[in-house]
């Protein structure tokens, strides 16, 4: 499961992120997001997600969302 089907307010963990691009993963590297680390979806919106990872909130588009599996 991916994080466009998350429920709002439940914490999941990260098991992997399916993307080939280097930068995306250093990016998402960089925001502590990497497999084995809690995320919790605050919000879904049109075009993405709002997410909460380690102390902080960001709003990640579609494409994103769909690349961290839960």
């Amino acid at each position: 499961m991916n994080l466009t089907h998350a429920q709002e307010g439940v914490e999941y963990i990260v098991k992997e992120i399916l993307t080939d691009d280097e930068e995306l993963d250093s990016f998402l590297f960089s925001l502590g997001c990497f497999s084995g680390e809690p995320i919790t979806v605050i919000s879904h919106r049109e075009g993405g997600c709002v997410v909460s990872i380690k102390d902080g909130r960001y709003n990640m588009d579609t494409q994103l969302a769909e690349a961290i599996q839960i």
